[in-house]
């Protein structure tokens, strides 16, 4: 070990490697209890994935985590933050006193279809791709982006009340 981290930059002097040894420990310490936590609070998945970032986290700030009085505790708060559920921004912000230049109505319906209808509706028609393109850029087949396509804009026509062209 010591090999390794030497080649990576460590002190000549082997202060490194107590650094990384002292990460171990703590470690295999502290990892299991706060994974209990992260998952008996937000279930397997964002319990897992929190564990993982806080960890990710102490390792690179290792030097500023081992002097505190409850790394374990700070450590628990710095899973919670990076694994927060951001709130989605609305397509739309609703305003009521302006002369709309896009039916009202299109955002909410818009926001009622799956990722991809959305993704193929707004770049084909929004902006003008070809299906190709999409397909390209989105690593699906050609008549899959199509298929999207086609079922985004029909849910459109019913959201929207618009008949079939």
């Amino acid at each position: 070990m010591e090999g390794a981290v030497g080649a990576a930059g460590g002190a000549a002097d082997g202060s490194r490697v107590v650094a990384v040894d002292g990460f171990a420990e703590f470690f295999s310490v502290a990892q299991p209890k706060l994974q209990r936590a992260f998952v008996a609070s937000y279930g397997p998945e964002r319990g897992r994935e929190a564990t993982a970032e806080a960890f990710a986290w102490a390792w690179e700030h290792w030097s500023e985590l081992h002097v505190m009085a409850n790394p374990t505790g700070y450590l628990f708060r710095v899973g919670q933050s990076r694994t927060r559920p951001r709130r989605l921004r609305r397509l739309r912000p609703d305003r009521q006193d302006h002369d709309p230049w896009c039916e009202p109505a299109l955002g909410p319906a818009l926001s009622e279809l799956s990722p991809r209808q959305r993704s193929a509706v707004v770049l084909v028609h929004g902006f003008g791709w070809s299906l190709q393109e999409v397909a390209e850029r989105t690593g699906c087949r050609k008549s899959t982006v199509q298929t999207h396509l086609e079922r985004g804009m029909s849910r459109l026509r019913r959201a929207l009340e618009v008949p079939d062209a």
